[in-house]
């Protein structure tokens, strides 16, 4: 399951506890929309793995859409992970307080918190 497009794609692959959803490219006012429907088509599982490792811009646009799909996803009992952000989106989510909300996950441990049978949920306050 993805879309893609020149400026953005998206691919999703769903485990039993785990949903992976990979972006690469852009997520700006032009492909946010698309990034949106993909964070709210991911079916319902403990952990929702966000990969940005190939993700080069991410804007105030985006930046909302993380927001909401992190309360939508915690909303019913899971937990949103951003996993190997790029140098420039990793300074954005330092910029606007997210890295503080989601947590950030290096590729090895993401592979191993996927493997695990049972994840236990995090507590995640907006408080800093």
């Amino acid at each position: 399951m993805g879309e893609r497009s020149d400026r953005f794609d998206v691919q999703v692959s769903v485990g039993d506890q785990v949903v992976l959803v990979r972006v690469a490219g852009e997520v700006d006012i032009a492909t946010v929309a698309a990034f949106r429907s993909a964070l709210w088509a991911a079916p319902a599982r403990p952990v929702l793995q966000l990969d940005l490792s190939e993700l080069r811009l991410l804007s105030a646009a985006g930046v909302r859409a993380l927001l909401a799909a992190h309360l939508r996803v915690r909303a019913r009992g899971g937990e949103l992970v951003l996993v190997d952000p790029t140098p420039v989106v990793a300074r954005v989510l330092r910029a606007t307080g997210l890295h503080r909300v989601l947590p950030i996950l290096e590729p090895a441990r993401a592979v191993e918190a996927a493997r695990r049978p049972t994840i236990a949920p995090a507590h995640l306050g907006l408080a800093a």
